[in-house]
């Protein structure tokens, strides 16, 4: 990223600083969680973002101009805009690595630092890891639905502006795609680029044929040949058909084809067919045309020969799903010294929160495969080699008691004192690491459709804080007015 993007966030972020500063309690710590909560539509997510929060975060700092744009249009006190002028993020962060599959209501991100500190950064936190989570999520989604296939992101023209564009196109790489037509996304990240030509190309030749023949002269190693501008199955893959005869017999070889329109299952085996029988059964067959992991799914029951999808709109857009809704809750404030935990009540128990500074601990079985996720305080210590009960986070009598198990905390530091501390990995080790996630998971908690439950637990020690901090909340005093009985 590296660039300055502290005036990213939203004006009551500094009001509340302006008004930290003004009751002298702007250095209090604070403890922040940013988690999800339930979609609706995606079980996991996979964590992203990380590199550009990390980025962000040692980016902070307010310029002249910045102090003198708020002291105009905001009319903040002398006192608080000399403190923006020497401002500077000197928390720490504790996250989940990218590529990570994160579950709803546990922390991906925990922000401990002054409470000013903490606040200011709230908007831009959740605006980068909110949107990378969720393409990388929907991109995973659509890569279970193409199996063995390959799927390239092909979203830039349909991206709402430029990050989106970038960054989704990053994250559709760690959720699974092979490769992006986003030519500065490669450049940035060092992805594959992919990408042939348009209609325009075809159109702008006498004929399809020619237009063919001039691709596979300039191109003849990499000729991926649209084949349904005027007419698949009469035209563009009979003469696709004569350009590939062409350049075998020069020893080369054609890559294949690509449908844009139409029935995609129907035209790929007819077009499979006409390729096979002419010679050319390793050409490969490209398609695209508004994909997701519904259609991609109702092509492969259909017995559609694609070898790759190209995944544009509905996969850079999240077509289904526009927002993760993520949320970034205080859970604790700590002056000096003594740490008081906090919590957030709701008539909707779905939006109370958790209390506390937590970490989140990934269980595996003995088989090795992931088996629960458990929310934890951090204070809570466990003894791998005594049994560990496992419970549910609100209905307390459904326990699972593992006495072969393995856990590995998911929370690490990435920041401290305001210092980088975690390594910088490049993209193909954070594709790595999120290929072995998924393979750690039994798939029945992965599929698209009607996923099996995965169990996210809360510790006893979170749990007893919980009711704890419920009961003192809704309490009735001595003077309620409340009726007698």
């Amino acid at each position: 990223m590296n660039k300055n993007l502290t005036m990213m966030t939203d004006l009551y972020e500094l009001t509340m600083m302006n008004g930290y500063t003004a009751l002298g309690s702007e250095n209090k710590t604070a403890v922040f969680d940013v988690f999800f909560r339930p979609t609706g539509q995606f079980s996991y997510a996979i964590a992203a973002g990380l590199e550009q929060v990390i980025d962000y975060i040692n980016e902070l700092h307010f310029s002249e101009e910045d102090v003198q744009y708020l002291k105009k249009e905001a009319g903040f006190t002398d006192e608080f805009l000399d403190y923006l002028r020497s401002f500077k993020f000197t928390g720490d962060i504790f996250s989940v690595k990218e590529g990570t599959i994160v579950y709803p209501y546990e922390p991906i991100l925990v922000v401990k630092a002054p409470l000013s500190q903490a606040q200011l950064i709230e908007p831009a936190i959740l605006n980068i890891l909110c949107h990378q989570t969720l393409i990388a999520t929907k991109a995973s989604r659509v890569k279970q639905a193409a199996g063995s296939a390959n799927v390239s992101e092909f979203g830039l023209r349909r991206a709402q502006g430029p990050d989106a564009a970038v960054y989704g196109a990053r994250a559709s790489i760690i959720g699974g795609c092979s490769g992006t037509s986003n030519v500065l996304t490669g450049q940035m990240f060092d992805i594959p680029i992919k990408g042939t030509m348009a209609h325009s190309w075809i159109m702008s030749f006498p004929s399809e044929l020619e237009a063919f023949r001039k691709f596979a002269e300039i191109y003849p190693d990499n000729a991926l040949l649209l084949v349904d501008t005027y007419d698949t199955i009469r035209s563009g893959v009979p003469n696709a058909i004569k350009v590939f005869d062409e350049l075998k017999a020069k020893g080369h070889k054609p890559v294949g084809i690509r449908l844009d329109s139409g029935d995609l299952a129907y035209l790929s085996k007819k077009a499979r067919k006409m390729l096979d029988e002419a010679g050319h059964s390793d050409a490969t067959i490209f398609a695209t045309c508004d994909l997701d992991e519904f259609v991609i799914s109702s092509l492969k029951e259909q017995g559609a020969a694609i070898d790759t999808y190209g995944v544009g709109t509905r996969l850079i857009t999240s077509h289904n799903m526009p927002s993760l809704g993520g949320v970034y809750k205080l859970a604790e404030i700590i002056e000096n010294g003594v740490a008081v935990p906090k919590i957030k009540i709701s008539n909707t128990s779905e939006k109370i929160t958790n209390p506390g500074f937590k970490t989140v601990y990934r269980v595996y079985d003995e088989t090795g495969k992931a088996f629960a996720d458990l929310i934890a305080l951090r204070s809570e210590k466990f003894d791998p080699t005594k049994p560990l009960t496992l419970t549910h986070p609100t209905m307390r009598w459904k326990k699972s008691v593992l006495t072969k198990y393995t856990m590995k905390e998911l929370l690490n530091p990435v920041i401290l004192n305001g210092k980088t501390v975690a390594p910088r990995l490049n993209i193909k080790q954070i594709c790595e690491y999120a290929k072995s996630e998924k393979e750690s998971f039994w798939g029945e908690y992965l599929r698209n459709v009607n996923p099996h439950i995965y169990k996210v637990d809360l510790s006893d020690g979170l749990y007893s804080l919980k009711e704890e901090l419920i009961s003192k909340a809704v309490a009735p005093t001595q003077n309620d007015g409340g009726a007698k009985a």
